[in-house]
């Protein structure tokens, strides 16, 4: 049986949606990444501190600890598309632990940007991990016909 995370960032709640509706399928344990500054509500302030955290490669610290990864088999990490990547909060989770050996399958939420470079990044931070192709996440609807497309969970 494979030990499964969905790990996530969320900003305005659209990753997290899907990211619940993951677990509900696949079960095993949740971890919401959380910065331990959290980004601005207002939309044109949150725009511009992440444009500018991008452009430097800046990874926020996170709140609380995160979960030992060696525990698990399959990794689900979901992030928003910001400006064609992950989200900063996102690359210091996969910048924080040993993927070594870990199939990681990412979800990305967007508003109409696709997935653009988001898993090719995802490869780089997490270069000894299999990373499966992305879920283009947008249309939550979706999901469940996605899961099934995954063949290594029919062996749970």
């Amino acid at each position: 049986m494979k030990r499964i995370l969905v790990a996530f960032y969320s900003h305005t709640g659209k990753t997290k949606k899907v990211a619940k509706q993951i677990h509900s399928i696949v079960g095993g344990d949740v971890y919401e990444i959380i910065e331990q500054n959290q980004y601005p509500r207002d939309f044109d302030t949150v725009v511009e501190q992440a444009k500018h955290e991008i452009a430097k490669g800046y990874q926020p610290t996170l709140k609380g600890d995160l979960p030992e990864i060696s525990e698990y088999d399959v990794i689900f990490v979901g992030s928003p598309n910001w400006w064609n990547t992950i989200a900063p909060p996102l690359s210091t989770f996969l910048s924080s632990a040993d993927f070594t050996g870990k199939t990681i399958i990412p979800f990305i939420t967007h508003g109409g940007g696709g997935l653009n470079r988001t898993i090719s990044d995802i490869e780089k931070l997490a270069q000894d991990a299999t990373v499966l192709n992305g879920f283009d996440a947008n249309n939550a609807d979706h999901v469940s016909e996605w899961l099934k497309t995954l063949n290594l969970l029919e062996s749970q």
